[in-house]
């Protein structure tokens, strides 16, 4: 198990194209683990692989509010369906000291593969709908940067550039 580099924009490897995940085996699972441990350690409720440097279509969630680690990964996932709006607060280990309102849909269906390959399908609600579609969005390379008014962008971007100048 080990803790990956999670890179933060504007780095390239969060715009790039993800390629599907082919090979059910042992490189994945262990993928899949150190991303788990990336997001505990962050600490995240989830992470997707370009978050990491891994233009791979495989993302780890984990919403629950206790102790216990009750992670899932899933694999080559997509919305099928939704249906109405909300709003809510986000924020991105790879987009940091931001936190902003964001519209999403408040109610989506996910299909994905898990772990072995077998395929699943999830309907989600509310805060997790907005959860899986924050993550999904960076299999895309959409960052909720994106999802921002044009100003908000900008003062990010501005704040950005300070923070490159400083180094």
């Amino acid at each position: 198990m080990s803790i990956l580099k999670i890179y933060q924009y504007p780095e390239a490897v969060l715009r790039e194209e993800t390629r599907k995940v082919e090979s059910f085996d042992d490189e994945l699972g262990k993928l899949v683990e150190d991303m788990a441990d990336t997001m505990y350690a962050a600490p995240g409720i989830g992470l997707a692989a370009p978050q990491v440097g891994r233009s791979l279509k495989v993302v780890v969630l984990d919403t629950s509010r206790d102790a216990d680690r009750k992670y899932f990964a899933m694999i080559n996932p997509e919305i099928i369906a939704h249906e109405g709006s909300q709003f809510d607060e986000e924020g991105c280990l790879s987009v940091p000291e931001l936190i902003a309102q964001v519209k999403r849909h408040r109610r989506v269906t996910v299909t994905f593969q898990d772990l072995a390959g077998a395929p699943r399908e999830l309907c989600a609600q509310d805060r997790f709908a907005v959860v899986l579609q924050h993550e999904l969005d960076h299999l895309d390379g959409v960052l909720f940067l994106d999802h921002l008014s044009p100003l908000k962008r900008s003062l990010y971007k501005k704040k950005v550039r300070k923070w490159q100048e400083e180094e």
